[in-house]
């Protein structure tokens, strides 16, 4: 049974620092290119750091770029995105998405808000 099982997101000020975690079971982890997205409001899902299959390769969404840093632990099947100097706009439902090109898996969500 293939689970995404995010956390790490709650409450923070503007200025903080969360950081998300995402494990993953039921399939080969070490095989699939991870992605965070986010989701606010109105708004549609954007993808906001990708990371490929031996952590060497990344990339990240301009608006993140220089505060979010995403990495993996293929020993541990988990991914991680490190948030730092939030800002409200990055009030949003957080997603985990894993995928291999012929299968993608995606993460129930964690919200986070960052508001004084």
């Amino acid at each position: 049974q293939v689970q995404l099982v995010e956390s790490g997101g709650g409450l923070v000020q503007p200025g903080g620092s969360l950081r998300l975690s995402c494990a993953a079971s039921g399939f080969i982890f070490r095989e699939y290119v991870l992605t965070w997205y986010r989701q606010a409001p109105g708004k549609e899902r954007e993808s906001v750091a990708h990371i490929g299959w031996s952590g060497d390769a990344t990339n990240y969404a301009d608006s993140v770029k220089g505060r979010f840093t995403i990495s993996r632990d293929n020993t541990k099947n988990t991914m991680y995105l490190q948030m730092n100097s939030l800002r409200p706009e990055d009030t949003a439902v957080y997603y985990c998405q894993v995928t291999n090109g012929a299968t993608t898996y995606w993460g129930q969500g964690t919200q986070v808000t960052v508001s004084s």
